[in-house]
């Protein structure tokens, strides 16, 4: 069978495949995710509407496996799907007096696979790097933000919403690590598109389609340039903003350094994602880690510097339920968390805690080193109650709130509550550290906690964290990665190590 030249993920990146010896040279086609005019004797509508015929088919074959089939098999099925619809329309055509050549017939056939592969419209706004993230409400109403915080208005990005719909349907099933379904059986969808930006979508329980597109632009990102860079020298005023000043850096490098299990919490877009990045940037490259992800985002398993990921995407089911009422196929992180600890890894990293895989994360930290995860909460005095609630509703037996407190002081060493203040007249949107809390141990009734580092009002008024006490139960292990008490003290007394605004009194830190 001839495979039409289409595109499948190695490492996250789009690669050709390479169509067969002998096979008919490909018509000339549109950029990657944007089809080409409509050919003679056909018109956008009938690529749409064999486009939507396309996909429905290859929808339902695969839901008769009962484990989705690999990416190159969906490749040919899909391919042979729209050569066969094709074929069919260009017969019905000739039938009704309208012959379609050779050459027509093959330039329908790669529009449809432009349109069931492609981005359609939303193309120019990913690749646009002034865009930081783009919020659309039916395929007429587009909201921009750029990378400086400005807003504006877009352009329509489908001729309706129900083309809306479609395109987004056909990003799911083509373009993510795992097929991904959107339909009304399944109204949302949340995946990785091949540029690393974010993609949540919304539609039949929302009053129009709704998408939401967010670029991740520090993909490589490390604690120095998050601390403003070298303390030594005036930052360049295009260069990353100040998430955490010099004394938080080393603590979080020592910490890291020491295997300390962390969790880094706060709202949605206050950079919890770019910490943790920061974070594993220093986890050394001949060290093995595991990364569990909802939709893949961290991209740890793309870069270099860190060659033994194992990197492990959610998968939704397909198909009929199994015994346990489950779709078959369906892995979640849940499933994956505890299968990590026969890996012989050292380091679990679990891109967002946001459901029952909590209590799994949980246990597979309190016998890891040095793990990481993220976790919504809406301020730092927060995160205990939210910790809780989420083990609550893992359905366990015998799971209730004294246990979920036992087992949060037996697995976390760290909380870090990263803050955001949005953009508000000229003042751009603000992300930085306001807590660090040391899990000291835990109770039936609480989870006692040491506040290391916490807001300072005095000097800027924002409240950026600054040392209030010594850590207690991690400090020997701090010790012995070679942090002292004074490198807490030091840079406060001989700045500029400090916040770039200017160097606080030190408080009294015991």
């Amino acid at each position: 069978m001839t495979i039409s030249p289409s595109f499948h993920h190695t490492n996250g990146h789009p690669r050709p495949h390479t169509a067969p010896v002998g096979a008919a040279p490909a018509a000339t086609s549109a950029p990657y995710g944007q089809a080409p005019p409509a050919g003679p004797g056909h018109t956008q509508q009938d690529v749409r509407a064999l486009a939507r015929q396309v996909s429905d088919e290859h929808a339902a074959w695969i839901r008769s496996f009962t484990e989705p089939p690999p990416p190159i098999e969906r490749d040919e099925e899909r391919y042979r799907l729209a050569e066969l619809a094709v074929a069919q329309w260009r017969d019905s055509q000739q039938a009704q007096g309208r012959p379609v050549g050779p050459e027509a017939t093959r330039a329908l056939r790669q529009e449809v696979i432009a349109n069931l592969a492609g981005l359609g419209r939303l193309e120019k706004l990913i690749a646009d790097p002034t865009i930081e993230e783009v919020h659309i409400i039916g395929h007429d109403n587009v909201r921009i933000t750029y990378t400086n915080g400005m807003l504006a208005a877009g352009d329509p990005v489908a001729d309706s919403d129900e083309e809306l719909e479609e395109m987004v349907q056909a990003v799911g099933r083509r373009l993510g690590g795992t097929e991904r379904s959107f339909s009304d059986a399944t109204p949302t969808l949340e995946m990785q598109l091949p540029d690393g930006s974010r993609l949540a979508a919304v539609r039949s329980v929302s009053h129009r389609p709704s998408v939401v597109i967010r670029r991740h632009n520090t993909m490589r990102v490390t604690l120095k340039q998050l601390a403003g860079g070298d303390p030594h020298e005036v930052p360049p005023e295009d260069g990353p903003s100040e998430m955490i000043d010099q004394v938080l850096r080393n603590f979080l490098t020592a910490s890291l350094n020491a295997g300390l299990n962390i969790m880094i919490a706060g709202l949605a877009g206050a950079g919890k994602t770019t910490i943790l990045r920061a974070l594993g940037s220093q986890i050394p490259a001949h060290e093995p880690i595991a990364v569990l992800e909802e939709s893949r985002e961290l991209g740890f398993e793309n870069d270099p510097a860190h060659p033994f990921v194992f990197s492990i995407e959610a998968r939704e089911g397909h198909g009929e339920l199994r015994h346990d009422g489950r779709p078959a196929g369906e892995i979640t992180l849940a499933d994956m968390v505890p299968r990590t600890l026969r890996w012989g890894v050292r380091r679990i990293i679990v891109g967002e805690v946001r459901s029952r895989e909590i209590v799994p994360m949980l246990q597979a930290m309190a016998v890891s080193q040095g793990s990481l995860c993220t976790i919504h909460a809406r301020s730092a005095e927060a995160v205990q109650d939210r910790i809780v609630e989420l083990a609550l509703s893992h359905g366990s037996a015998g799971m209730s709130p004294a246990l979920a407190r036992r087992m949060t002081g037996g697995a976390l060493d760290l909380i870090v509550y990263v803050n955001v203040v949005p953009a508000y007249g000229t003042q751009p949107t603000e992300r930085y550290v306001s807590h660090v809390y040391e899990v000291d141990r835990a109770d039936d009734d609480r989870i006692h906690m040491t506040e290391v580092f916490g807001p300072d009002y005095t000097r800027r008024g924002d409240g950026r964290a600054v040392l209030k006490h010594f850590p207690q139960r991690n400090l020997e292990k701090l010790q012995r990665v070679g942090l002292s008490k004074q490198h807490f003290l030091v840079p406060y007394v001989t700045g500029p190590g400090t916040w770039r605004g200017g160097n606080p009194t030190p408080g009294q830190a015991a």
